[in-house]
C-alpha cells in the first residue's frame, strides 16, 4: 500500500509544496491565536470563563 501511495505521489507535479503550505497555515494560525491570547482584555477573559458557572434563569428543570 505504501509503495503505491509513494509512487503515486511522485507523479504529481509540485507535490512538495503541499506540506509547506500546510506548515505555513499551521504557523500563521497559531501565531495569530497566540497574539489574540496575549492582547485579549482581562475583563473579557474573566466574563467568558465564568459563563459555565452562571445559572440560567430562563431554563426550566423538569
Amino acid at each position: 500500500m505504501f509503495k503505491f501511495v509513494k509512487g503515486y505521489m511522485e507523479t504529481i507535479d509540485g507535490v512538495a509544496t503541499y506540506p509547506m503550505i500546510s506548515l505555513l497555515i499551521f504557523f500563521v494560525f497559531f501565531t495569530l491565536l497566540f497574539w489574540w491570547v496575549l492582547t485579549a482584555s482581562k475583563s473579557y477573559i474573566k466574563e467568558v470563563s465564568e459563563l459555565p458557572l452562571e445559572e440560567d434563569d430562563n431554563q426550566q428543570l423538569d
